[in-house]
């Protein structure tokens, strides 16, 4: 446990990762400390052999497996930084290797189904409608994550450059350009937060006047989206796909969309290019004469 939480820290501090990444390392790394507990070793004890055995548990446990992949990254990650510590002279996972899966396209909704889906949204003079379409609005005028929602902060947008600054994976910064037409409710939202909660900072919160979390907003998307979609996928990483999807469809360039959603290589980008093609390919059997 000691290499484990030396190398939590060092996650924390030293690469920044965010709270929820973290989480998912240690919940990863005490699993397979338990697996090998039950084996009579310790996390620093465990070989090649050892690492296999629980990679096999795991996929007849059922685990799925991508769920895998990320375990065999974590693990990768913690040996290479007891080999760099110097706690281990040989690395369990220099033969380990991820699992193939299938390539997953984004799921997305289409741009008509999201125009119905924010003029359903009630934009009263209330607090709370109002704040529910902003938040919707800004999901899919920028294809931010949901932690960078949550986190922004009131001085992160600017209404007169029409820009939001956002503060995404590793504690990478990124400008986003905001649409003209999106200047009256943003400066009507701002209005009704500052009569209603004054002295927060928080760009967005609840009735309350605390700060949002996750399972909230993931509630407020999968709520709204459902009255325009029956697909099982309707969270706020759904509105992220849909923002880059149509923005690629209407002409965007792969690289802008890159620096738009954070991505940290084109190719995590590239996948959106996948149901470009998909849509293309169907309005060419449909136009097609000889199709």
């Amino acid at each position: 446990m000691e290499y484990m939480d030396s190398y939590i820290r060092f996650l924390e501090y030293e690469k920044r990762y965010s709270p929820h990444t973290i989480a998912a390392y240690r919940r990863d790394l005490s699993q397979f400390d338990g697996f090998l507990h039950e084996n009579n070793r310790s996390i620093g004890e465990a070989d090649f052999r050892h690492v296999r055995q629980w990679i096999v548990e795991l996929v007849v446990g059922g685990d799925a497996p991508r769920s895998v992949n990320r375990k065999i990254t974590t693990l990768r990650s913690f040996y290479r930084y007891m080999l760099k510590e110097n706690l281990l002279e040989v690395n369990p996972m220099e033969k380990a290797s991820l699992l193939k899966m299938d390539k997953r396209l984004p799921v997305f909704v289409t741009a008509e189904k999201m125009d119905n889906m924010l003029e359903q949204i009630s934009a009263t003079s209330d607090f709370s409608a109002i704040r529910d379409k902003t938040i919707m609005e800004l999901f899919y005028l920028t294809g931010m994550r949901l932690s960078e929602l949550i986190h922004l902060r009131e001085n992160d947008v600017d209404v007169a450059g029409m820009t939001v600054k956002v503060l995404g994976k590793r504690n990478k910064q990124r400008i986003i350009p905001l649409l003209p037409e999106f200047a009256q409710p943003l400066t009507e939202y701002l209005s009704a937060k500052k009569t209603a909660f004054p002295s927060t900072e928080w760009l967005f919160v609840l009735d309350s006047g605390k700060p949002l979390y996750p399972r909230w907003v993931q509630r407020l998307t999968e709520r709204w989206l459902g009255a325009v979609t029956t697909q099982k996928k309707r969270s706020p990483h759904v509105l992220r796909h849909s923002f880059a999807t149509h923005i690629l469809d209407n002409g965007a360039d792969l690289n802008a969309i890159k620096e738009m959603l954070g991505h940290a290589s084109l190719a995590a980008t590239q996948v959106y290019t996948h149901n470009s093609l998909k849509r293309i390919k169907k309005i060419y059997q449909q136009a097609h004469p000889r199709a």
